[in-house]
C-alpha cells in the first residue's frame, strides 16, 4: 500500500510540473509578407519590419500561401536575407 502511495503522489508532482511548464511557455508566429517563422520570445519590431505577431496555434486560411523560414536570434526576414538588430 505504501508504494502505491508513493507512486500516486510521484504522478501528482510530475502532472504539477508538466501544467506548470505548459503554462509558462510562450510561442508565435511572426509573417512578414508571406514569409513566416516561429520565435519563444515576440519582440518590439521595428516600424520598418512589417511584421504581424500571431499566436503560436495560427493558421492561415484556405486561400493563403506562405512559406516558413527558421531563424535563430532576434530578427526578421526582409526578402531573402535575414536582418538582426
Amino acid at each position: 500500500m505504501r508504494s502505491l502511495t508513493k507512486a500516486a503522489a510521484g504522478a501528482a508532482i510530475g502532472a504539477a510540473f508538466l501544467a506548470a511548464s505548459a503554462i509558462s511557455a510562450s510561442a508565435a508566429i511572426v509573417c512578414t509578407g508571406n514569409v513566416c517563422w516561429h520565435t519563444h520570445e515576440v519582440h518590439e519590431y521595428p516600424p520598418e519590419a512589417r511584421v504581424i505577431v500571431h499566436e503560436d496555434n495560427w493558421r492561415w486560411g484556405p486561400t493563403e500561401r506562405y512559406t516558413f523560414r527558421e531563424h535563430e536570434g532576434r530578427g526578421y526576414w526582409r526578402d531573402d536575407k535575414w536582418v538582426s538588430w
